[in-house]
């Protein structure tokens, strides 16, 4: 294996990450105005997230970060066509997170309301925008030479040439819908498996309902994206398994096996990225102009030298990451209810909800 496949598969694999982890905390949020029908279930919900939210959004930025030093062609067009897109996503994350801190800084109800729809926000424009931008990335996107330039077929010149509303398009939209729905579904599967009492009762509901509704979109926008897919013999299984696994972490739900349920919807997650990057190899962005102006692993990656060392940093540091946040996912592993909650904590610290957590 080469390294420019490698780091292909690095990234990959950091945005599996990314979304299996921050999908919940995505759906978690979400879910806040329909499973918290008041202001106790809303801390239990804030404060199943509360101590792993930030640590799970590393995964972004490190996902980022890798695009932009192992593919920087891939990273520059990407995100000077998404422009807005990915712009806005960014303001919703900041505005979640500001959100979680600022919530329990005022004791009135209309503050904690504002900041309630905050968080609603903040977790459903990303799930829904990620998934637009992944859904063009699949299908292709307007790629196209710059004007002028001397060497047509030079990946340096390459650009995107078309609008966001072009970014808009069917199969994006669906692909949109179907991470939308099923991170919803995927945080409320964790809080059945993160809390207890009524509102693990409310979580379970939901997840049921939604869950199906989810299913519709997933095999949807994975079945179509196997029109864009360069292997479909190895994308098509995977889609079929994750199919499977779905239904089968809905049944375990049933059945209120949470533990299987949550296992079987991060598995879910992981196989239709992985069902995605698959399709789209050696490509990172088809051009939807012309096959000649695709950017690949190839001719978008940085040189041998750069990635070598990059190599060295990854197979350090990737272990020492993963102990820790797995280290943090075990402290904070016990359930919680609305009784942990002491009245103290009604007022909606931010600090509570650590406090909460670990009782």
């Amino acid at each position: 294996m080469d390294l420019v496949t490698f780091w292909f598969i690095l990234v990959a694999v950091l945005w599996i990450g990314y979304f299996v982890l921050d999908g919940f905390d995505l759906g978690v949020g979400m879910l806040l105005p329909v499973i918290g029908t008041d202001d106790l279930r809303r801390r239990v919900m804030i404060n199943t997230i509360g101590p792993v939210w930030d640590g799970n959004e590393v995964w972004l930025l490190t996902a980022g970060g890798a695009t932009f030093a192992a593919f920087p062609l891939w990273y520059a067009t990407m995100f000077s066509g998404y422009y807005l897109a990915l712009f806005l996503v960014l303001l919703a994350l900041i505005l979640r997170g500001v959100a979680f801190e600022y919530r329990g800084k005022h004791d009135t109800a209309r503050w904690q309301k504002n900041w309630d729809r905050a968080i609603v926000v903040g977790s459903a424009l990303p799930a829904l925008l990620f998934g637009v931008a992944f859904g063009n990335i699949v299908g292709g996107s307007k790629i196209a030479p710059l004007a002028g330039s001397a060497n047509p077929l030079d990946a340096g010149s390459f650009n995107y040439v078309g609008s966001f509303f072009d970014l808009l398009n069917p199969f994006a939209l669906v692909v949109g819908l179907m991470t939308l729905t099923v991170f919803a579904t995927h945080g409320a599967i964790f809080l059945s498996l993160k809390t207890s009492g009524e509102v693990r009762e409310a979580s379970r509901k939901v997840a049921l309902r939604l869950g199906l509704v989810a299913a519709v979109f997933a095999v949807a926008a994975l079945l179509w994206a196997q029109a864009f897919s360069g292997r479909v013999l190895i994308t098509l299984p995977i889609a079929l398994i994750a199919a499977v696994l779905w239904l089968s972490g809905l049944f375990a739900l049933l059945k209120q096996r949470d533990g299987w349920a949550f296992l079987f919807s991060a598995g879910t997650i992981a196989l239709a990225v992985t069902a995605l990057f698959v399709g789209l190899f050696p490509n990172v962005m088809p051009s939807s102009i012309d096959a000649a102006y695709n950017l690949t692993v190839y001719n978008a990656s940085s040189q041998s030298y750069t990635l070598t060392v990059m190599t060295f940093v990854a197979v350090i540091m990737t272990p020492i990451v993963l102990i820790y946040q797995g280290w943090t996912y075990w402290v904070f592993r016990k359930r919680i209810s609305t009784s942990m909650i002491p009245a103290s904590a009604m007022s909606g610290r931010a600090d509570d909800r650590f406090a909460a957590n670990a009782s």
